[in-house]
């Protein structure tokens, strides 16, 4: 019974672990489509999706700045890739658990 709880728990874990990075994941490739066409800054979405993702973006502006690129921020692609990361690693050594624990 037990093993049977512990094996819902780390499914249910591993399910809202990919739902809440998937959904990361496009609040950024949304805030990288709408900065191509120079959105109001005072308009309240932009203000979300900035508040949503500059927390994750700013470290890496940090490290590689837009302006060694040519004034190309490559931050939301590096975090996407950081995002796959982390969703194939946690969910999959998550899932590889409990399908242990069966």
């Amino acid at each position: 019974m037990l093993k049977i709880v512990a094996f819902n728990i780390l499914l249910a874990s591993a399910r809202i672990i990919n739902l809440s990075l998937t959904i990361y994941m496009w609040i950024i490739i949304v805030r990288a489509l709408i900065s191509w066409f120079s959105p109001d800054p005072r308009n309240r979405f932009v203000i979300i999706l900035h508040r949503l993702t500059e927390p994750v973006l700013k470290p890496i502006r940090k490290i590689i700045p837009p302006s060694q690129l040519g004034g190309i921020d490559i931050s939301p692609f590096i975090m996407i890739l950081v995002i796959i990361f982390m969703n194939n690693f946690l969910v999959g050594s998550l899932i590889g658990i409990a399908s242990k624990m069966r």
